[in-house]
C-alpha cells in the first residue's frame, strides 16, 4: 500500500514539472536511460545542458517529440483516397 502511495506521489510531482531530468523523462516516455542517452548523443531528441554536465528536457518539447510521425487512421487514409479520386490531386500534410 505504501509503495502505491509513493508511486502516486512521484507521478503527481512529475505532472507539475516543466523542466525534466533524465529520470523524469524515463518515467514520462517509458524509454530506458541508455536509449535516452543514445538519442541525446545522436541529437535526435531536444535537450539542454546548462553547465555541461546534467541533462535537462523541456516537457512541451518532449511531448511534441513523442507526437512526431503521426500515423493516419484507416478512415483518414480512405478520406484522402476519396478526395484524390474526386479531385485528381493529392493533398499534402493530411486531411482537410
Amino acid at each position: 500500500m505504501e509503495e502505491k502511495i509513493n508511486q502516486i506521489l512521484v507521478y503527481s510531482l512529475l505532472a507539475a514539472k516543466n523542466v525534466l531530468t533524465l529520470e523524469d523523462v524515463t518515467l514520462l516516455t517509458g524509454l530506458s536511460k541508455s536509449y535516452l542517452y543514445k538519442l541525446t548523443c545522436t541529437k535526435q531528441i531536444p535537450y539542454y545542458r546548462p553547465n555541461g554536465k546534467q541533462i535537462y528536457f523541456d516537457r512541451a518539447e518532449i511531448e511534441a517529440w513523442m507526437k512526431q510521425n503521426r500515423v493516419a487512421t484507416e478512415s483518414e487514409v480512405e478520406q484522402k483516397a476519396a478526395n484524390y479520386i474526386s479531385t485528381g490531386t493529392m493533398q499534402k500534410g493530411g486531411i482537410r
